[in-house]
């Protein structure tokens, strides 16, 4: 009996197609790619805010002095300041580059700074390498490295920002080291010469190979620790570097140090509790002790706990200067931020099954990358950036743009920013021998009962006379093209009596000569330009 056909239905059935879902379509690789453009973003933003104006203060004074420098005056002799030579020997790298080039100057130093991020970079980028590294850690690294080395915006180039700089890959290397991972040796060398040459940019930095190296001992056990020869280059640049203090730079030795001493460490410090309760070291440290409890975890990783004593480092550097400031915190919160996120993405590596952790990779780096951008904006920059120009301080650049560009200038004021890097813009430099005029804001912190408002020249300390003589030598034997003079002369008002630096200067005969030539004043909100006019 032949069998029926069965019957056609009314409606043809519809072929299933499965719903796509968010992170899982039909063309994951799209999602993963978009996810980890995005994790790039904020690196690429942070990036953009470092190269707007305005460039850091002290960067900015630091570079004036390096052009001096280079152009013929005495570092140290013609040009005082506390910083020790290091720096300056940097930056006349991009001075030398400005004296030869069509670059100016803070654009050979932002060539300079941002080569060595590339740098740092691609330094930790090879020390991950024959590493094995879960799915999500490597998404997270390789989003949040960039982030970290340039999130710090307004303070990259910073001397801070450029030892944390050369910690991290210095950290990566460590962790290598302690494990008893090979490492080339030119890679090795590389790494370990930038980091001795970012620790010796300040004595405290010291702090943080000490801890970092005393790690190394612990696993390492003390005789593998101390036949490696790695701390031992380190040891003898630093050695080398000090040798060289008093043939190259004898005044620094002989005469800032004793300066430093009696005026500047005892100039606008805080008490050493106090200062660990201030706006910038405060939450940094509240970052640090929140986060140190993840290394509890035996799943960490060495890398990460290699990173915690560089924060530590960091942390004590910056409280024995115990001034508080924004910069000095820098090296701490680029390794905890590091370190508290590659704790996590190892975690989830731990926590997920293989195949969610890869699916789950992209956003989950994405998510860690936002959190430490998030936290970031809550800081100086963008903003500083943003509203720079249409402020008081964009205002001063622009008016020294406009009126003496390219010009000398002698500036009477006890402020860094925003007087640089206004001058920078402006190609302008200042004739003082000092970056402002903290060593007489040293010489009257009050009021003396019934004494004069200002002393007589035999009366004066050997630091005060100094400023008191060069100052007005100078401008009469060269005169500049205009003064620059705060209203606050941040010196203490006796009585109804305020600290007037024309006033002080003018009891000097060839100053006050010299003076009669300014005569054509242009009004700021909070200075006052004379021009020469002769």
């Amino acid at each position: 009996m032949t069998p029926k056909p069965l019957a056609k239905p009314a409606h043809p059935t519809a072929e299933a197609v499965p719903a796509p879902r968010l992170f899982s379509p039909a063309e994951p690789a799209y999602w993963a790619g978009l996810l980890r453009v995005l994790a790039a973003l904020p690196a690429l933003f942070f990036m953009v805010v470092v190269l707007t104006p305005p460039l850091n203060h002290d960067v900015a004074a630091i570079l004036n002095f390096a052009e001096r420098w280079v152009g013929g005056e005495s570092l140290f002799r013609d040009l005082i300041d506390v910083n020790p030579p290091l720096i300056f020997v940097l930056a006349a790298i991009p001075a030398l580059i400005d004296r030869f080039t069509p670059l100016d100057i803070v654009q050979s130093w932002l060539l300079c700074v941002l080569a060595c991020c590339g740098l740092a970079w691609w330094l930790c980028l090879r020390l991950r390498q024959g590493i094995e590294e879960g799915p999500v850690e490597a998404a997270a690294l390789n989003a949040l490295i960039p982030l970290i080395i340039v999130m710090v915006a307004y303070d990259v180039g910073q001397r801070e920002h450029l030892m944390g700089l050369f910690a991290l890959p210095y950290a990566l290397l460590a962790a290598r080291r302690a494990q008893g991972l090979p490492t080339p040796g030119g890679l090795a060398l590389t790494v370990t010469i930038a980091a001795a040459v970012g620790f010796a940019l300040k004595p405290h930095f010291l702090a943080v190979p000490a801890l970092v190296e005393a790690l190394v001992l612990l696993h390492r056990g003390p005789v593998a620790a101390l036949r490696d020869r790695l701390p031992w280059i380190m040891a003898g640049i630093w050695l080398l570097y000090l040798a060289s203090l008093p043939l190259f730079f004898p005044d620094y030795l002989g005469f800032v140090v004793p300066l430093v001493m009696d005026f500047y460490l005892g100039n606008g410090g805080i008490g050493l509790f106090d200062v660990l309760f201030t706006n910038q070291l405060g939450p940094a440290l509240i970052a640090l002790l929140v986060t140190l409890p993840l290394l509890a975890w035996k799943g960490a990783g060495m890398p990460a706990r290699m990173l915690a004593a560089v924060a530590v480092g960091g942390l004590l550097s910056a409280w024995v200067q115990h001034k508080g400031w924004s910069y000095h915190v820098v090296p701490m919160a680029m390794a905890t931020a590091l370190m508290a996120c590659w704790v996590v993405a190892r975690w989830f590596d731990h926590a997920l099954p293989s195949g969610r952790a890869a699916e789950a990779a992209p956003a989950l780096a994405l998510a860690l990358v936002a959190a430490v951008a998030i936290v970031q904006v809550r800081g100086e920059s963008p903003w500083r950036q943003i509203w720079y120009a249409s402020l008081a301080e964009g205002q001063l650049t622009a008016t020294l743009k406009r009126e003496v560009a390219g010009e000398r200038l002698l500036v009477l004021s006890p402020d860094i920013y925003p007087v640089y890097p206004a001058l920078n813009y402006a190609r302008a430099r200042s004739t003082l021998r000092t970056m402002n005029l903290w060593l007489l804001i040293g010489a009257y912190p009050g009021c003396p009962e019934g004494a004069p408002r200002y002393r007589e020249p035999w009366e004066m300390s050997r630091p005060e006379f100094l400023v008191y003589r060069t100052v007005a030598e100078d401008f009469a034997r060269a005169p500049p093209g205009a003064v620059l003079v705060a209203k606050n002369s941040g010196i203490p008002r006796c009585g109804a009596e305020d600290f007037d630096p024309i006033a002080y200067f003018s009891r000097h005969p060839a100053f006050a000569e010299t003076w009669r030539h300014y005569t054509r004043v242009v009004h700021m909100n909070t200075y006052l330009l004379y021009l020469r006019e002769d």
